[in-house]
């Protein structure tokens, strides 16, 4: 009895230690900008108001950069799957020519951290002409994201039955037929993490895109987020609004993948 109530003590207490941020940034996106600089026991609730949600949608930018924010991350979402489950498969299940120089080559390009590559990067874009558009944006953060997507695939393609795909040829499926009527039906807990991994990453991405995006009428969410805050003062109630509306579509989406979570995060886990 001692041992589960410490336990549940202790639940409660981290649970208190993770909502209490999000509680804090209710009470400002509620409240005026006083509320940055007052505790929540001090904060009048019954003044409560939406204001602020009002100011952010009708006289900021905010739908335009919530436009653009949805844009790029479903591109990338959709690029980042289509491309990792293909090379994923390709790689996993046959042998060819730099197989082994390939998976090492995607296993290095993650051991370098983001800033040491922003300005190749960025001259590669300008040679390019991609500065300052949504192309330019698109080829860094699914190039970013593939390497990482692909081992994740090829991890789950490496557990899938072989017996599978002789079954599908025996019945008269081709090659690419079987992939795609047969194993990636059978791999769709690995695309919903590969997806999802994609989306957040490029959803809340801030440092590539102030590079790559200066026109503000490209802005993306997390830049347009960086807008409210000025040298002089910070709009802590805008700031706080639009936080949790940019979170709101992560939470949702976990929630509604959280049954394909739970197996796609371990599928591939034992064989490398």
């Amino acid at each position: 009895m001692i041992r589960k109530t410490s336990s549940l003590l202790v639940l409660l207490l981290f649970s208190f230690i993770a909502v209490f941020p999000i509680l804090y940034v209710v009470a400002m996106a509620t409240h005026d900008n006083s509320a940055f600089a007052q505790r929540l026991t001090e904060l009048d609730w019954m003044q409560a108001d939406l204001k602020n949600f009002r100011k952010l949608i009708l006289e900021t930018e905010f739908l335009i950069w919530l436009r653009n924010s949805v844009l790029i991350s479903v591109t990338v979402s959709m690029v980042g799957v289509s491309l990792s489950s293909m090379a994923g498969y390709a790689i996993a299940r046959y042998r060819f020519p730099g197989h082994h120089w390939i998976l090492r080559s995607l296993l290095t390009t993650q051991m370098f951290p983001a800033s040491m590559l922003m300005l190749p990067m960025f001259v590669v874009l300008t040679q390019l002409k991609l500065i300052n558009s949504f192309v330019g944006l698109l080829v860094v953060y699914s190039s970013s994201a593939l390497p990482f997507c692909i081992w994740q695939m090829k991890g789950f393609f490496e557990t899938v039955p072989r017996e599978l795909e002789e079954a599908a040829r025996l019945d008269g499926l081709s090659a690419f037929q079987t992939f795609y009527r047969v194993i990636l039906p059978v791999a769709s807990p690995a695309l919903v993490v590969t997806g999802l991994f994609t989306f957040m990453t490029s959803w809340s991405e801030y440092m590539i895109a102030a590079i790559v995006l200066q026109d503000p009428a490209l802005y993306t969410l997390p830049l347009g987020l960086k807008s409210f805050q000025a040298s002089i003062a910070t709009d802590w109630g805008l700031y706080a609004a639009a936080s949790l509306i940019i979170s709101t579509p992560i939470v949702v989406l976990f929630l509604a993948l959280s049954r394909f979570l739970v197996s796609g995060l371990t599928v591939g886990s034992v064989k490398g």
